[in-house]
């Protein structure tokens, strides 16, 4: 009975992105409230609110970083739900794991818009992504093997969507061995990792 169970459960890609879908919205949705604007009793000129939106920078940098990193597995996770003929009980919790790490990346966030200087921060920040990108690339491994993807799918696809996986990643973790350096160069070299998986998507990966 249990094995029949598994063979008939979670078979619906439709249902796996619509949930997708919506625990993104909220992750998306979850960075902008750690963003506050400068308390009301600190504010008594121009000056004051400038100096006040001056010091929210870095939380704004972060949240902008993190929306761009949880934008680029959206689509990476997108990508492969596409291709994708059905799924089964397995591939559908791989995908529920991924979620979970989707919904930690507020909290990864605000650790480092908090700590900012601390490499361990920046290291829980990394740790996320490194998720993301393991599980992301697993389910696509897990899928091709499994016979889950679509008759028609051109055979270039596969290894391009492992290929853009690693790629990203060993930036990442590039960017992050800059920390020796100091926090801020593996933030700005990673937020020019996504900006360019952002806006340039035909280049080759």
């Amino acid at each position: 009975m249990t094995t029949a169970y598994n063979q008939i459960a979670g078979q619906s890609v439709e249902r796996l992105a619509a949930l997708s879908d919506g625990i993104f919205a909220f992750a998306m949705t979850l960075l902008a409230l750690d963003l506050r604007v400068p308390a009301l009793e600190a504010i008594h000129n121009e000056h004051d609110l400038w100096h006040g939106l001056t010091a929210l920078s870095p939380r704004l940098i972060m949240y902008m970083m993190s929306f761009l990193t949880l934008g680029i597995f959206w689509v990476g996770q997108q990508t492969q739900l596409n291709h994708l003929e059905r799924s089964n009980i397995r591939l559908s919790w791989i995908h529920i794991v991924f979620l979970f790490f989707v919904t930690i990346m507020p909290f990864s966030t605000a650790l480092l818009a908090e700590f900012t200087v601390y490499r361990t921060a920046l290291l829980a920040y990394w740790l996320n992504i490194l998720c993301l990108g393991a599980v992301l690339y697993a389910s696509w491994g897990y899928a091709t093997r499994s016979g889950l993807v679509k008759d028609d799918i051109v055979p270039e696809v596969p290894a391009a969507i492992k290929r853009r996986i690693v790629m990203a990643q060993s930036s990442y973790a590039f960017g992050v061995l800059l920390c020796v350096f100091g926090t801020y160069w593996s933030i700005a070299f990673i937020v020019l990792v996504q900006l360019y998986y952002a806006l340039a998507p035909r280049l080759p990966k």
